[in-house]
């Protein structure tokens, strides 16, 4: 069966691992105006459905070769005319695409000068990349290093020797990450040493709370002036920070990112005003769209819920991730979608999921469940979660209860049930 011929604004899921030739068609079907949907290759058929579902994509790619056959049969990369399609559930449980339409030339370029002028990539950059490619962050990044001129490194799925190999091997000017790899590198640094580090210019993360020892670390290892935070979602980026501000500021992650305006509600509420090649919706969620945006002074403003302050000197702190919101290694899981999962399983009467602090992972994922009689045993549980759920998702630890605690309007109390 031939592959269907691909049109301008067209979607194109991808379920294959990232690569240089992964980037590569990434890079090709933005040239042409055909939205790209990087996806965990590890969704269980389940979750694709439910997902793919909600995405319409003209084409799902799940192999290297057909990776190669939509990618021949496209241009050569250039300026891309949008953003790739990434997911994200909120507190619904099914995932929804932020999609940033089909931008003018004029407004691609000033998407790209963005990151170029943020970050300053160059010809001369080499880019680690540390994170799976189907995550934002690190596709922003590298596609940003190629489109300058330079170019990826990609030692496989992390792993802290393999990562310092291809920093003592490629000496890379860049890398992102998220407090974890940082975590794991260092473990490994006091055991086996600490490579060179002066070939780094830029070193950002994100993705996750940094913890302040931590942070302290990562500037003293690093040469002067290269480590930054940045904050920002799927949606859009907010604020970008260098490590020195916050050495100033501690627990800040910055003033707003150039060309965008922060604001916060009495309840403390983060409104971020983008430019209009920034803007976006969530595909087939009209209404989800609608609650994301309002209009401000500044332009239009758009919030996913998190909350903060800001000082007088417009630096933002966070108080608060999205509601109920656990992040794991970077990775965000949204408890309704596993709820809406494990709910599934003969014999859970009710559940809810939760996270709780993790000086690894930051957070783990942990389930409260309540069964029927005759409900499943716990390797049960673990081994249903194994079939429906991606690695991430699946809970850590287990708590068995007659009941759970619950609002008088039915809402669970998840931060009762993180503090048991």
């Amino acid at each position: 069966m031939d592959e269907p011929t691909l049109r301008p604004g067209d979607r194109v899921a991808l379920l294959v691992p990232g690569s240089h030739a992964y980037v590569d068609a990434v890079l090709r079907m933005l040239t042409a105006g055909v939205f790209p949907i990087p996806l965990d290759p590890r969704l269980t058929p389940g979750e694709q459905e439910r997902i793919l579902a909600g995405l319409e994509p003209a084409l799902v790619v799940r192999s290297e070769a057909a990776l190669a056959e939509v990618a021949a049969g496209l241009p050569e990369a250039g300026l891309p005319l949008g953003r790739p399609v990434h997911c994200t559930s909120g507190t619904t449980g099914v995932p929804k695409g932020v999609f940033s339409g089909l931008l003018s030339p004029a407004d691609a370029a000033s998407l790209l000068a963005e990151e170029r002028d943020l970050w300053a990539f160059s010809p001369g950059d080499v880019n680690l990349v540390l994170s799976p490619l189907y995550h934002s962050a690190p596709l922003r990044f590298a596609m940003g290093t190629l489109l300058a001129g330079g170019r990826i490194v990609i030692p496989g799925p992390f792993d802290p020797a393999a990562a310092t190999a291809a920093i003592e091997r490629e000496r890379p000017t860049t890398m992102f990450c998220v407090p974890t790899h940082l975590q794991r590198l260092f473990a490994h640094w006091d055991e086996h040493g600490v490579p060179d580090l002066s070939c780094f210019r830029l070193v950002a993360h994100a993705g996750a709370p940094c913890p302040t020892d931590l942070k302290h670390r990562l500037i003293a290892a690093f040469p002067p002036g290269s480590t930054w935070e940045f904050y920002g979602s799927t949606e859009g980026q907010f604020t970008a920070c260098r490590s020195e501000e916050w050495l100033a500021r501690p627990g800040t992650v910055g003033r707003a990112r150039p060309g965008r305006t922060l604001s916060t509600d009495p309840d403390g509420t983060i409104w971020c005003t983008v430019p209009p090649f920034a803007r976006f919706t969530y595909l087939n969620a009209p209404e989800k769209t609608a609650a994301a945006w309002r209009a401000t002074p500044a332009g239009p403003a758009f919030s996913v819920g998190d909350l903060g302050r800001l000082d007088d000197d417009g630096y933002l702190y966070l108080d608060g991730r999205r509601e109920d919101l656990v992040i794991t290694g970077g990775v965000n899981v949204y408890p309704t979608e596993v709820e809406q999962v494990l709910g599934g399983c003969p014999g859970v009467a009710d559940v809810a999921v939760y996270g709780v602090d993790d000086p690894q992972w930051g957070q783990r994922v942990c389930a409260a469940v309540v069964l029927a009689p005759g409900g499943p045993s716990e390797e049960a549980l673990r081994a249903f979660a194994r079939e429906q759920l991606a690695p991430p998702k699946r809970p850590k630890e287990y708590a068995f209860l007659d009941e759970l605690p619950r609002t008088l309007t039915g809402k669970v109390r998840r931060t009762e049930l993180a503090a048991r």
